[in-house]
Order: C-alpha cells, then sequence, then structure tokens
C-alpha cells in the first residue's frame, strides 16, 4: 500500500518533468523567440546579429571559392600563353585580351607597360637614375603588392565572424542563464519546469555561435593558404617577367631561353583595371 502511494505521488511530477524537457526542443525555443519577441529582447537580438553574420561569411565564403577557383584555373593557361607567343607585341595583345579581373595578365601589362615607358624616355633624367632592370622591377613589385591586396579581399570578414561570433552566442548563454536564475528564484522551487526553457535558449545560443563561426575559421585559413600559394605563383611570374624584360630573354633552369623579339618595342597595354 505504502509503495502504491508513493509511486501515485511520484508519477504526476515526473510526467511534469518530462514535459518541462519538452522546452529544450528547438520547436519551443522559435516559438517563444518569435511570439514573445517583448519579454526576450536580448536572445532576439543576439539571434538577429547571429543570422547575419552566418549568412554574411558564407557569402564571402562562397565568392572567395569562386574567384580562387577561376584564378587557379586559368593560371597555367594565361602564363603558358605568354611564354608561347612568338613576340612582345603579339604576348600584350594576349595578356590585354583576358579577364580584367585575371591577375597574371595584369601583372605581365604592368611589366611590359614599365619597359615601354622607360624605352621611350632614354636620355632623360628618370632613364638616368633608374635603369631599364630597377625601373621594371619597381613595377612588377607593385603589380604583385596589388594583386596580393585584392586576394585577401573578404578574409577580414571570415576573421572576425569566426572570432566573434562564439562570444555574441555567449552573450546569448550568458543571459539564457541569468533568466534560469530569474524563473528559479520567481517559482519559490528547484524544478526542471522552472529552468528547462531558459537553460534551452542558453544552449540554442551557444550552438548558433559555433554554427557561425566554425566554417567562417576553416573557410579562413583554407583561403589564407591557398592565397599563399597564388602569391608565390605571382613572385615565380615575375621572377621570370623581370628577366625577360630587362635582358630580352627568360632565365630557365639556369640557362637562357633563346630571346625573342626585344619586349622593349612592344606597343604600351592599355591600362587594365
Amino acid at each position: 500500500m505504502i509503495q502504491e502511494a508513493a509511486s501515485a505521488a511520484a508519477a504526476p511530477v515526473g510526467n511534469a518533468n518530462a514535459h518541462a524537457l519538452t522546452q529544450l526542443g528547438g520547436a519551443h525555443f522559435f516559438r517563444m523567440l518569435f511570439s514573445e519577441p517583448g519579454q526576450h529582447p536580448v536572445d532576439l537580438a543576439v539571434f538577429i546579429v547571429l543570422v547575419i553574420m552566418s549568412v554574411w561569411s558564407w557569402y564571402y565564403i562562397i565568392a572567395i571559392a569562386i574567384r580562387n577557383g577561376l584564378i587557379r584555373s586559368r593560371m597555367d593557361k594565361v602564363i603558358q600563353k605568354f611564354w608561347d607567343t612568338p613576340s612582345a607585341q603579339d604576348a600584350v595583345r594576349v595578356m590585354e585580351k583576358q579577364p580584367s579581373s585575371e591577375p597574371f595578365s595584369k601583372i605581365a601589362l604592368e611589366a611590359a607597360s614599365a619597359a615601354a615607358h622607360h624605352q621611350r624616355h632614354e636620355g632623360s633624367r628618370m632613364v638616368e637614375a633608374l635603369n631599364r632592370s630597377e625601373f621594371v622591377d619597381r613595377a612588377l613589385r607593385q603589380a604583385v603588392d596589388r594583386e596580393s591586396r585584392n586576394l585577401e579581399g573578404g578574409l577580414t570578414v571570415l576573421a572576425t565572424v569566426g572570432s566573434a561570433a562564439v562570444f555574441v552566442g555567449l552573450l546569448g548563454t550568458v543571459f539564457g542563464i541569468i533568466n534560469a536564475l530569474t524563473s528559479l528564484g520567481a517559482s519559490g522551487e528547484s524544478s526542471v519546469q522552472a529552468v528547462a526553457g531558459p537553460v534551452g535558449e542558453a544552449l540554442y545560443m551557444t550552438a548558433f555561435g559555433l554554427f557561425a563561426a566554425i566554417p567562417a575559421v576553416i573557410a579562413y585559413n583554407g583561403y589564407a593558404r591557398s592565397n599563399r600559394v597564388t602569391v608565390a605563383h605571382f613572385d615565380e611570374f615575375a621572377h621570370d617577367l623581370h628577366d625577360f624584360f630587362s635582358t630580352g630573354a627568360r632565365i630557365e633552369s639556369g640557362t637562357p631561353s633563346m630571346p625573342r623579339q626585344q619586349p622593349a618595342a612592344a606597343t604600351p597595354p592599355a591600362a587594365k583595371k
């Protein structure tokens, strides 16, 4: 009899706790967040900020992936076209036909423009101050630096989201815990029913912060390494261009290649923006 009475008394409590645990679900969280926004302003603000940060980072993740993929897919073809062209004038024309976003053709055009500019001003004080090698080298350094900076576009956003989204989520977690303790004090009893909802809010805010930050961090690290590889190709191509536009021959594997038509006579390329 005593055991039956104890079981009967414990059944309502167990059912109430089980029902309270359903407040940890996602459906309850979103219903609470949007049906009663005035009661949870901080949670709603944190959620909106995390959604914006996530969308922002995914935009750059996709945009950078497309940009880097196009650069890597065209890289070998553009470089090969330049060296396979029989004359400097033809090479310049081939580079001018490349897409405006293609960096290797821009670097080649900067070198050709510098060599042509130096030849046009032979006998001037500028030519006396800088020989052709130094003038072409300066133009190539500026071109490589400019294209390297262009590769970094969007990485700042990914780094910001990757580092800040977790802390924004933790802000929501802190307020969720405060709400849980406030509900516990208001109820006057230490029950699951009093804290299940606020604890669920806190856990979901942490999860949303991680969902926003993890892809951004992974993408940032991957793109940073990819950019380093691309910049190394910039430098390699720039060294070959410097040799060619300074001497008329490409230094390859320690042996000069057969010189083609002198690059200094090339028609100055149109500025590529």
